[in-house]
């Protein structure tokens, strides 16, 4: 179990050492310090869920302390003590964010009704938070095909559990939504999820990004940031495009899963954190360990619970769903009447490949929202939607282009018309082109031919 974290600040060794003693004993874990720097700097290095804040501390005032936190930290409650204080301050207090106002000399029975009360309302806050994000549309698992009925049930079973898990599937086909889904409906639910894409960061900020720092320079002052892992504690931390984390980073990111502890960059001082670990890729890991970019530790460490998601064109019944779904959502989005679409439309859809799977569909649905002004979409809109991706190669136009590129050329201009013509009827074109459906669904991947224009 989790133990609520609480600061005690407060300049009166006596009062320090009697609020930690009397809330070690109910069970939380307590930090305490006497300046109000002091708690800013821990701020910065651990998540905290309470504090105690006495309002005369020397240097840095109470009043001022609050103002700081709420701008570093919104969701932390803050209760202010003190022995003189007027009602003028404790509004002050109140206004800037303070859950309560305690006057010394403390109850001690009161302070404890009051810390549990305080920390009960930060638990309904973040309730109600990730509530809202429950209830956002793009949250949803969307189809009846038996593989995305499988996947709702593995998620169910795997969410109350703190196995890492690892998400395979081509781009696009939901990874990070089933990520959301597991921390939703997991006992973690009410603590952050953090996500991290591994590809989009650089190998040599990819650690610091993770496990934080804490830079001293000569004169003794500190700059310090959280990391990832840090800011997930509690929760979950998914990681995206695992495949691409640098070789360096690996062996270190292996030692958290496996002591749930680490090191920021430049700090002596080791944090335990409880955090679950969700990876996805699109990449066959087990390939990447061949050649050596990939550690094979690491990945048993990751793949305790696997979950594969089918592409797209592998569960055609659920794109009817899809389809009704994004329609509505996007229409919501932007306050427009919900569409609906032909028959005829529909069969062109269902014929489509999608290469870029569940995105790609979610993204020509919102283009038809915007731009569709009537109420049914019909197959004469198609192809006034999607823009061609790039320029139609033009005899003589580039008279430097190499063999290969104008093979390329070529054969993206056969195969992108021959499916216009068929209606997007993926064996139909396969059958005129006399090559199998696999191999023409990877040519329109790797041409990147665009749907419908």
């Amino acid at each position: 179990m989790i133990k609520d974290k609480i600061l005690v600040i407060d300049d009166e060794a006596g009062i320090r050492s009697s609020l930690k003693g009397i809330l070690e004993d109910e069970g939380y874990e307590v930090k305490a310090a006497e300046r109000g720097e002091d708690c800013l700097n821990l701020l910065e290095r651990q998540n905290i869920d309470l504090i105690l804040l006495d309002i005369w501390l020397p240097e840095m005032n109470g009043i001022e302390v609050l103002k700081k936190i709420k701008k570093m930290a919104e969701n932390i409650q803050v209760i202010m003590i003190s022995g003189h204080g007027t009602i003028e301050t404790a509004v002050k207090a109140t206004k800037l964010g303070a859950y309560d106002f305690l006057e010394k000399p403390l109850s001690l029975e009161k302070v404890i009704v009051t810390v549990k009360n305080a920390l009960k309302q930060k638990e309904l806050e973040e309730e109600n938070i990730q509530l809202r994000e429950k209830i956002k549309p793009r949250y949803q698992l969307v189809g009846k095909n038996l593989s995305t009925q499988t996947l709702r049930e593995k998620i169910k079973m795997v969410a109350p559990t703190n196995g890492p898990v690892l998400i395979g599937g081509e781009n696009g086909t939901g990874k990070e939504l089933v990520a959301h889904l597991i921390h939703q409906q997991s006992p973690r639910r009410n603590k952050r999820f953090v996500e991290i894409n591994c590809a989009a960061i650089p190998d040599e900020l990819i650690e610091s990004e993770l496990f934080g720092y804490v830079k001293e320079d000569l004169i003794h002052t500190q700059e310090e940031k959280k990391g990832k892992l840090l800011l997930s504690n509690g929760g979950t931390l998914f990681l995206e495009d695992i495949n691409e984390l640098s070789l360096k980073a690996q062996p270190k990111f292996l030692k958290v899963i496996e002591k749930q502890r680490f090191k920021p960059q430049g700090s002596r001082e080791s944090i335990s954190i409880d955090t679950r670990i969700i990876a996805s890729t699109s990449k066959n890991l087990k390939e990447l360990i061949k050649k050596g970019k990939f550690r094979e530790d690491l990945f048993f460490k990751l793949n305790v619970i696997p979950i594969i998601i089918s592409p797209l064109r592998e569960r055609k019944e659920d794109i009817p769903l899809l389809i009704d779904y994004f329609l509505k959502y996007f229409s919501n989005e932007y306050r427009k009447k919900q569409k609906t679409m032909t028959k005829e439309a529909m069969k062109a859809f269902l014929n489509y490949s999608w290469p870029g799977n569940v995105s790609e569909l979610s993204n020509v649905i919102e283009r038809f929202v915007i731009m569709v002004k009537d109420e049914v979409i019909k197959v004469s809109h198609l192809p006034l939607l999607v823009e061609p991706r790039e320029s139609k190669y033009i005899p003589g136009l580039d008279k430097h282009i190499s063999l290969k590129q104008a093979r390329e050329i070529f054969e993206k201009e056969h195969i992108h018309n021959t499916l216009k013509k068929n209606n997007w009827n993926i064996s139909k074109t396969a059958s005129q082109l006399k090559i199998r459906k696999g191999y023409l669904h990877k040519k329109i991947k790797a041409l990147d031919i665009p749907f419908l224009s």
